[in-house]
């Protein structure tokens, strides 16, 4: 464990589930502004290696780590790889979720096990894991979402739910955390474009109204609200769940 607070040009971060979207955007924004990143991925090597290489391009540090966020012994894995390899840990973001919708009379069991799994249970244990290595100035941010408070669709309850699930469990981990100099953060997007939510989506249209700034986020601007709960100027924002929506909540 280091015992004092970190430069950032010696930070090491963890992106729990960083290969696409916004965990890319996520890892690019560390590993620009940290000495090394690591990344977990669940299934897409290729993905995965492309992020590696372009920030390797950028002569930064990158590292790939295949992890299933429903197991958590390979989020604990990732962990001590990250370590192993760079050294120390001093920031992990949480971003791995899954999403399945379907209204309450369709709802499956399975599913439902597996979005807790890997939308609630992974972040908390990945956080325990991470704190055994991290020293004062050490950062843990969950990636949200602006459905913990307004689901808005049919079918949404369940995801709802585990994000709910988190912007409560990160003020609880806060106080934990707090005698440590460890801060804990939620950050809750809005519609934000994606692979998965293009512009051109079939519901594109539709979100697209219903946010003031009549546009969707973008993943930098996402990851930029991260770079700041990570960095040193948030020593004092601990327990928060910051929302970034374009106005959806307003």
């Amino acid at each position: 464990m280091t015992n004092s607070s970190p430069s950032a040009a010696q930070r090491v971060a963890l992106v729990i589930g960083g290969s696409r979207g916004i965990g890319a955007a996520i890892v690019r924004r560390m590993a620009r502004d940290c000495a090394a990143v690591a990344f977990t991925y669940a299934a897409s090597a290729d993905k995965a290696n492309e992020v590696v290489r372009e920030v390797q391009r950028r002569g930064g540090k990158a590292l790939a780590i295949r992890a299933d966020s429903a197991e958590i012994a390979a989020v604990q894995a990732a962990v001590e790889e990250t370590v192993g390899t760079f050294g120390r840990l001093d920031i992990l973001i949480n971003n791995a979720g899954i999403m399945v919708l379907a209204t309450v009379d369709q709802f499956k069991v399975d599913d439902f096990d597996r979005m807790l799994a890997v939308n609630v249970r992974a972040p908390y244990f990945a956080i325990q894991a991470a704190a055994r290595h991290m020293g004062p100035g050490g950062r843990a941010i969950t990636i949200g979402s602006i459905v913990a408070d307004r689901s808005a669709f049919p079918g949404s309850s369940v995801y709802s739910l585990t994000k709910g699930a988190v912007a409560t469990m990160v003020r609880g981990l806060a106080i934990d955390l707090a005698p440590r100099g460890i801060t804990v953060n939620n950050v809750q997007p809005g519609p934000t474009l994606t692979d998965m939510n293009p512009a051109d989506g079939p519901h594109a249209e539709r979100i697209t109204k219903m946010l003031p700034i009549g546009r969707f986020g973008r993943g930098d601007e996402i990851a930029g609200m991260v770079a700041y709960l990570a960095s040193t100027e948030a020593a004092f924002v601990t327990g928060s769940s910051l929302t970034i929506d374009g106005g959806y909540l307003a």
